[in-house]
């Protein structure tokens, strides 16, 4: 994957986590599929305010909507967390890395 596809599919993720009312939502659907007019009663919203959050979330690739009937049913896409687990986890690599050269650096200061 190019990093520009990545740094643009990094973007949409974390700005659509940016969002306490789409991560709640996220903590609703990820044990199971939700309706949205369920989900739009449970936030007291309007059906087009839940549906906006949804197609943001639906976006960054964090909802699968699928329609049954006259319904549709979101639930989370796992999956497109990993890229930004792997960013996170190289740059707490960098931090630890560069935390040890300073232990390193202020104990071979104070041994001298």
């Amino acid at each position: 994957m190019s990093t520009d596809i990545l740094s643009n599919k990094l973007d949409k993720l974390f700005s659509s986590l940016g969002d306490t009312t789409r991560r709640q939502i996220l903590q609703k659907v990820k044990t199971k599929p939700y309706n949205i007019i369920k989900l739009a009663a449970d936030f007291n919203m309007s059906l087009p305010a839940v549906s906006k959050h949804i197609k943001i979330l639906s976006e960054a690739g964090l909802i699968k909507k699928e329609r049954e009937g006259r319904f549709i049913y979101c639930s989370y896409n796992f999956e497109t967390l990993k890229p930004a687990m792997d960013w996170i986890s190289e740059q707490h690599n960098l931090w630890d890395k560069s935390f040890e050269r300073l232990a390193d650096h202020i104990k071979n200061k104070t041994n001298k």
